[in-house]
């Protein structure tokens, strides 16, 4: 049975007199960081000094301090760089820094599961992962609500592991929406497989392959953008509000008859059996591995393909449309 702690569960007094040190400040890093200090918790920011963030940490009311300074002082340092930045941040950076019995704490565990930060056993090693982006982190708390988290602990060599885990997911407005506990690998291997074969990979291909379906066969490619990119947002709002029942509840009949009938003409056997198969990369390491290998060689087979993504002919077409909604420049401003 899944188990799920909320405010009335937490013992939210367990960051009481410990330091935090945000190491990053990016979309987690930021939001995370902002939520904590608004909570009461003691809170500081490590960056490279001169580093892009380091101003815009000054011009919101921080200041920042050296990683290594950061980490000196801190009673639970948050790994908030990038996945692949993580290993030798915490080699040469933090590792040195860390005080025993202090808590090293992360939002993924993609670092620690495929085994690229081992964390000295007289340390906990616990994640607090947000369900959404750094800056729905941050805008659900101030409107006050949360997005949901999940906890996870690897190691915990003080005992109280966990309960430092739920007041830190208390303090960041986690636990006013739940904060379900899980496992460094489930969370990992969970989190690949979403965004690679659904939330990503899948729908950014899917959008795009019924976008030039309709092209092909002659239709405006104003229209495909509306039918098959615009629109998906609306009906992620009805399953986000009431799972796959509530979007069925609210689209026509026609579209839940066309839902039913053809839904399982696009996604067959064999893309079933791609998805098992994109599990099993994740769950062996081939993808980890792979990524790794990427990235230490300079990235450019992702900076090539990142670009090759960006430059498909339904960006522009988005990005012409996007010019005249009035409605989506107001949500930006």
């Amino acid at each position: 049975m899944t188990t799920m702690f909320f405010e009335s569960d937490i013992n939210t007094q367990a960051l009481e007199n410990l330091c935090v040190a945000m190491i990053g400040y990016g979309s987690q890093g930021r939001g995370q960081a902002m939520n904590l200090r608004d909570s009461g918790i003691n809170v500081v920011v490590g960056l490279r000094e001169g580093g892009k963030s380091w101003n815009q940490a000054v011009s919101e009311g921080w200041a920042p301090l050296s990683m290594e300074d950061a980490a000196k002082q801190a009673d639970v340092v948050c790994m908030m760089c990038p996945d692949m930045a993580q290993p030798q941040v915490y080699r040469d950076i933090v590792a040195p820094n860390l005080k025993p019995g202090s808590t090293v704490l992360f939002s993924h565990g993609f670092c620690i599961h495929y085994g690229a930060i081992t964390v000295a056993p007289e340390n906990n090693v616990v994640m607090l992962a947000p369900k959404g982006p750094g800056g729905m982190v941050r805008r659900q708390y101030e409107e006050g609500s949360g997005v949901p988290g999940l906890v996870a602990i690897h190691q915990d060599a003080t005992g109280n592991a966990l309960d430092i885990a739920l007041s830190y997911g208390w303090a960041i407005g986690a636990a006013r929406a739940g904060i379900i506990q899980t496992t460094f690998p489930e969370e990992t291997e969970t989190d690949l497989f979403g965004e690679q074969a659904v939330l990503c990979g899948g729908l950014t291909e899917l959008i795009t392959a019924g976008w030039e379906t309709l092209v092909e066969a002659g239709y405006q490619p104003d229209v495909a953008y509306f039918e098959c990119l615009h629109e998906v947002k609306l009906i992620v709002d009805l399953i986000y509000e009431g799972g796959i029942a509530r979007m069925h509840e609210f689209i026509s009949d026609t579209a839940a008859y066309g839902d039913l009938v053809s839904g399982k003409r696009i996604i067959t056997d064999e893309t079933r059996a791609n998805m098992k198969a994109v599990l099993k990369d994740i769950q062996d390491g081939t993808f980890a591995k792979q990524w790794q290998e990427e990235a230490a060689s300079g990235s450019a087979n992702f900076k090539r393909m990142m670009e090759e993504d960006i430059a498909h002919p339904i960006e522009a077409t988005g990005q012409a449309l996007r010019k005249q909604f009035s409605w989506l420049k107001q949500n930006q401003a």
